[in-house]
């Protein structure tokens, strides 16, 4: 006789579990609360559909935070793995030339996501809608809206962060982990907006620029990439890669200090030279002429700097190489791509499963982990689902 799987949630982990459980051996049943699978999946379509990033994966693994939490469902299911199983489907797939994995050209989200909901309809997956778990009783059983209670011999939790509230991923779950006495964080921001207090002036004539070729730093990390200059503050994937550290830094500090270098394919040593043999007299023209700084950059240096700083050609040099803005919030959490904090990592062991609940897993967004933007963020739900099928169907 077949077990039962439960899995609560109906997003990426989840749909990917389910496609890699042997339903040979399982009775399946994806138990999702809004009217429709996937809703967050096609919400982050709308934005260019990185499926996964083409990068090798021993390199792709230290992109997440903790560095090596995701290592062995990488490997299990890296990111050729995925473009082979998409391809079975009938999604071809290519690495553009940021090195991030799309669909083929004219292949929009919903298609991606019909072919996998079809694949489930194939293999005998259930699929259950309008149904919110509210919790376990007495006896670990699981409680929905209808106060139906489902006794399964497997679950798997996929619920999501707090980012998105509109797709279903709210973040409602946790205090029903943390009264069952499952170690718990709040949920913060990752990947989003930073706030930075601008001067009037310079706000009104910059914003929406974009800053490219920067690279941004804090604390002992910097990421190459590309920033946008807005009235909150500054977005990107420079700063969505460092939501880890400034984060830590809001929490410790209130405030938190990133650097910008303008030039990060100069050393500082390249720059003062090319400022001091630079044959034009106008500091403006030797930045815009001789070291190539977009007016935007230029007028962030102006903002930044005193008159006598912004003259003072060793000055000038240090600030082109690290400009200190002072970041005082992160966006508000439904603005933001990705959300950090969730079930702690010390809740679950390496295949996900909790150590205070048998036979129970969480996967996904609702573990406190991060990823930058890029495909990373999908990779990694991918591959944990991966991951989780294969260790429970080696159970049996």
């Amino acid at each position: 006789m077949k077990k039962s799987i439960a899995i609560i949630g109906g997003g990426s982990s989840a749909l990917i579990t389910a496609a890699f459980l042997d339903s040979k051996k399982f009775d399946i049943t994806i138990y999702e609360k809004k009217k429709s699978l996937g809703r967050k999946f096609l919400v982050a379509g709308d934005g260019g559909f990185n499926l996964s990033h083409g990068e090798a994966i021993e390199k792709m693994i230290t992109r997440y935070t903790p560095t090596f939490f995701l290592k062995q469902a990488l490997i299990h299911f890296t990111n050729d793995d995925l473009r082979k199983w998409l391809l079975t489907i009938g999604i071809s797939t290519f690495v553009g030339s940021s090195n991030r994995m799309y669909p083929e050209k004219g292949i929009k989200p919903i298609e991606v996501l019909t072919k996998i909901k079809q694949f489930l309809i194939d293999k005998g997956i259930h699929f259950v809608y309008h149904y919110e778990w509210k919790g376990w009783n007495i006896n670990n059983e699981l409680i929905f809206n209808s106060s139906e209670i489902i006794n399964t011999d497997y679950t798997i939790f996929s619920m999501g962060g707090a980012s998105w509230k509109i797709t279903g991923s709210d973040g409602s779950w946790l205090n029903l982990f943390k009264n069952k006495g499952i170690n718990t964080l709040p949920f913060l921001p990752a990947n989003c907006a930073y706030e930075i207090k601008w001067p009037k002036d310079f706000i009104l004539k910059n914003e929406g620029q974009p800053l490219k070729n920067i690279a941004l730093s804090c604390l002992n990390k910097k990421q190459k990439g590309e920033l946008v200059i807005t009235k909150f503050g500054l977005e990107g994937n420079a700063i969505y890669a460092l939501s880890p550290e400034i984060q830590s830094q809001l929490s410790d500090n209130k405030t938190t200090i990133v650097y910008l270098d303008l030039k990060p394919m100069f050393t500082i040593n390249d720059v003062v030279q090319k400022i001091n043999a630079s044959p034009l007299r106008k500091t403006t023209d030797i930045l815009k002429k001789t070291l190539k700084l977009s007016a935007p950059q230029i007028n962030l240096l102006r903002a930044t700097l005193s008159k006598e700083e912004f003259t003072d050609k060793k000055i000038l040099s240090e600030k082109i190489k690290a400009l200190p803005f002072v970041i005082v919030s992160a966006a508000p959490i439904n603005e933001a791509i990705s959300t950090t904090g969730g079930v702690s990592l010390n809740e679950v062991n390496e295949n996900f499963e909790l150590h205070k609940l048998k036979n129970t897993f969480c996967i996904g967004e609702m573990l406190n982990w991060n990823a930058p933007t890029g495909g990373y963020l999908l990779q990694a739900c991918f591959s944990m689902g991966a991951y989780t099928a294969k260790s429970l169907n080696e159970k049996e």
